[in-house]
């Protein structure tokens, strides 16, 4: 039997998190109440959440007081995969192994669904016991990952670049943007949470940037050597739709050789936390050993 990897543990904390959130916080049982509960308790593997709690962590403060932050992140990328499995961005009728949200319920639920998760991310971390400063710097850091700057924003590069000839750097910018800037959002929300030094937040800067890309260069990689059970979700389908990828463009091994290379520069950017951030190296390495 391998041994669990480093998620494992504080991914089972983040999903009893989001359990007692929506039974507690979400009133009465309805359509929209199932539809969120539904798409948060699908089988993630919560990296961003659980990235938020490692940096906490490794910046010296107890997980718990990232929480609202962690819970936050994992609403802002439930909502954007609901989206992004509509009929009109995607169209997937398969997600993390069970029926797209709109295939269960239906197009105009899953529309809702999504808008309750991106407020309801910004209400967590609004009414977190964390002082004012630190939750407007929260609100702050979360709106510029998952917005116009970062994931919408590239969303949108990527919709606009489908059929077109894309280079290394146009394709890291789409990346950097559309997957990279929440994962890198995640760690800095930990430190944040924590109150950690300009010294740890620069730190944590450097390894949520080339985590953020080695995630998406693995990506690419599942895309067309992954196992659709393994993965829960359609593949091989970023090439029929004209996207640009990383294998794509440097072929599957150099596509490997530097997602490995981006770890190895994450791993070094911890130098300054010592011990406290081995967690966070040992999830650098597991992002482009995972095989979903």
């Amino acid at each position: 039997m391998s041994a669990p990897s480093p998620l494992e543990s504080l991914r089972r904390e983040v999903d009893a998190a989001l359990d007692a959130f929506v039974a507690s916080r979400l009133g009465p049982p309805g359509r929209l109440k199932r539809a969120v509960r539904y798409s948060l308790e699908a089988p993630g593997k919560r990296v961003r959440p659980v990235l938020c709690l490692m940096a906490a962590e490794a910046c010296g403060t107890p997980r718990r007081r990232a929480m609202p932050a962690a819970l936050a992140l994992e609403m802002i990328h439930t909502y954007s995969l609901v989206h992004d499995d509509l009929p009109a961005m995607d169209d997937d009728d398969l997600r993390r192994g069970r029926p797209t949200l709109h295939k269960a319920f239906d197009e105009a639920t899953a529309i809702l669904a999504g808008d309750a998760l991106l407020t309801l991310a910004f209400e967590v971390l609004a009414g977190s016991p964390l002082p004012a400063e630190r939750r407007a710097l929260l609100c702050l850091e979360l709106a510029r990952g998952a917005g116009w700057a970062g994931m919408v924003g590239g969303q949108a590069m990527d919709l606009e670049a489908e059929g077109k000839r894309v280079g290394l750097g146009g394709l890291m910018g789409i990346h950097r943007r559309k997957t990279g800037a929440l994962l890198l959002a995640a760690v800095r929300m930990g430190a944040i949470a924590a109150g950690a030094s300009r010294r740890k937040m620069d730190a944590l800067t450097r390894y949520g940037r080339a985590v953020g890309l080695a995630f998406q260069i693995q990506d690419d990689i599942l895309d067309v050597t992954g196992n659709e059970k393994a993965m829960g979700k359609r593949l091989r389908k970023d090439a029929g739709a004209g996207k640009a990828t990383y294998p794509g463009l440097l072929g599957l091994e150099r596509s490997r050789r530097r997602a490995r290379a981006l770890v190895d520069e994450a791993v070094e950017a911890l130098k300054p936390l010592g011990r406290k951030a081995g967690p966070l190296a040992a999830l650098a390495r597991y992002i482009v050993d995972r095989e979903r």
